[in-house]
């Protein structure tokens, strides 16, 4: 057979393929013309029936019943010159009845129009007490601060700054965070004994100084363990020093000084031949420390049991020198 003959008979099996192809996409055409026919004049029917065809969103917003909007009277409440006595006398009330919060407000808008009248301090006091007695600290502490720079010289001035005091110690957190606002406290006590030193009040400040303090003290206490613990033996011995400088009255104390003692033989035990010398006798003068500070302190055994391995050991290393 020729070629020629071969590729007329590939042409005709195409012509029918595709002539095929095309038969069945015209079908699928007309099938889907006549169905969407159909559901067109089904739906239309539907509508017709029910009456929804021939209404329009804007029918059913003109047949709704129209509720009168009520007015909004702006500034109604508003505290100022010619309501202050009635506001005050709302506030005070708020004040008595325990409602901080609200008595708050009030005072707030009404102590820009007191000053510089005899209501002023009493005011801002109050103010600054709503806050106090709703446990809200540290506004209560500013206000009270703000208290005392304002009227140091009347009847609440001391109160006000017993009350700040008393505020920045609530305010203080637990040892473990950041201890900014427990050393602001411990400065505000310090600056309230120096300025009222005959207060009946100051032996209870000096109670919340200690315990803030003791709080410091904790705080690099546990600093030391965990350098001690982690085998930073060099940031601990630096730690206990700067420790006993600032807190040897702590409870702590006796701690951080067997804390050294331990860090310092241990420490020792693990260096290097020339250095083993220096740093026993870095652990005898720890536990030397110790014994004069605090002769009855429970650990001291063993702590002399280092201290006693520790001589032995300088004495062996002088042998060897010689």
């Amino acid at each position: 057979m020729s070629p020629k003959i071969i590729y007329i008979c590939k042409m005709n099996k195409s012509i029918v393929f595709y002539g095929k192809l095309l038969f069945i996409n015209i079908l699928c055409f007309f099938v889907f013309v006549n169905l969407q026919a159909k559901e067109s004049i089904y739906l239309y029917s539907n509508l017709e029936q029910s009456g929804s065809f021939f209404s329009t969103p804007q029918d059913s917003i003109k047949n709704e019943t129209k509720k009168p909007k009520k007015r909004f009277k702006f500034g109604s409440n508003k505290v100022n010159f010619d309501t202050f006595y009635e506001n005050y006398d709302k506030a005070v009330s708020y004040y008595n009845k325990g409602s901080y919060l609200s008595a708050a407000q009030l005072f707030e808008q009404l102590y820009p129009l007191s000053i510089g009248t005899k209501y002023g301090d009493t005011i801002l006091f109050m103010f600054a007490d709503c806050y106090f007695k709703n446990h809200d600290y540290q506004l209560a502490a500013f206000h009270f601060k703000d208290y005392s720079r304002r009227y140091p010289g009347t009847e609440r001035a001391e109160l006000a700054a017993l009350n700040c005091v008393k505020a920045l110690y609530y305010v203080s957190p637990p040892y473990d965070v950041d201890q900014s606002d427990t050393r602001y406290a411990i400065d505000e006590i310090k600056q309230y004994v120096a300025q009222y030193p005959h207060s009946k009040y100051v032996e209870e400040c000096n109670v919340i100084l200690d315990e803030l303090r003791d709080k410091l003290a904790l705080k690099q206490f546990e600093v030391i363990k965990l350098y001690y613990n982690t085998g930073n033996y060099k940031a601990a011995q630096i730690m206990v020093k700067d420790f006993m400088r600032e807190y040897s009255y702590s409870k702590y104390a006796p701690e951080a000084l067997f804390l050294l003692t331990k860090n310092n033989y241990e420490f020792a035990l693990k260096s290097v031949d020339k250095k083993k010398k220096e740093r026993f006798l870095a652990c005898a003068e720890a536990y030397d420390a110790l014994f004069v500070q605090y002769p009855n302190y429970p650990k001291l055994g063993e702590a002399k049991k280092m201290y006693d391995e520790s001589l032995k050991q300088i004495n062996i290393i002088n042998t060897k020198i010689q």
